[in-house]
């Protein structure tokens, strides 16, 4: 039996929702992606930008961070994030991750890692201060 294989094409909506994701170092929800996409397109319906971000979460092409809400990462490379408990901003942690030796290898004792997610909780230096 042959299939064929769904080619899904680049529309300006999603075009725009992505490179906006990727214009940013925050991890914004899809109520701000919505409102800042609405500038340059001012059409398009939430419903519209939730599916979208759906679907390139479900094809790995943005990472959905849980905190409360659901914010989105542009950076697919495995990495951690720090979520401060007060202000509820979400950093990117890098260098912490790649220091693990578990991470490193790759491996554990019930298998091979092929990817990974890690939350970090805790106080940011802003709130930290205060």
């Amino acid at each position: 039996m042959i299939t064929k294989k769904k080619i899904e094409r680049l529309t300006s909506q999603k075009k725009i929702i992505v490179d906006y994701l990727k214009s940013v170092k925050t991890h914004p929800s899809a109520k701000e992606i919505y409102f800042n996409v609405r500038k340059k397109l001012p059409r398009i319906s939430r419903g519209t930008v939730y599916r979208i971000l759906n679907n390139l979460k479900e094809k790995s092409e943005i990472l959905e961070i849980h905190c409360g809400i659901s914010n989105y990462d542009s950076d697919v490379f495995p990495h951690g994030h720090f979520i401060c408990e007060k202000c509820e901003r979400i950093y990117d942690v890098s260098d912490e991750c790649g220091k693990c030796n578990i991470i490193k290898s790759k491996k554990t004792k019930v298998g091979k890692i092929k990817n990974y997610k890690v939350y970090f909780y805790g106080l940011c230096k802003n709130c930290s201060k205060q």
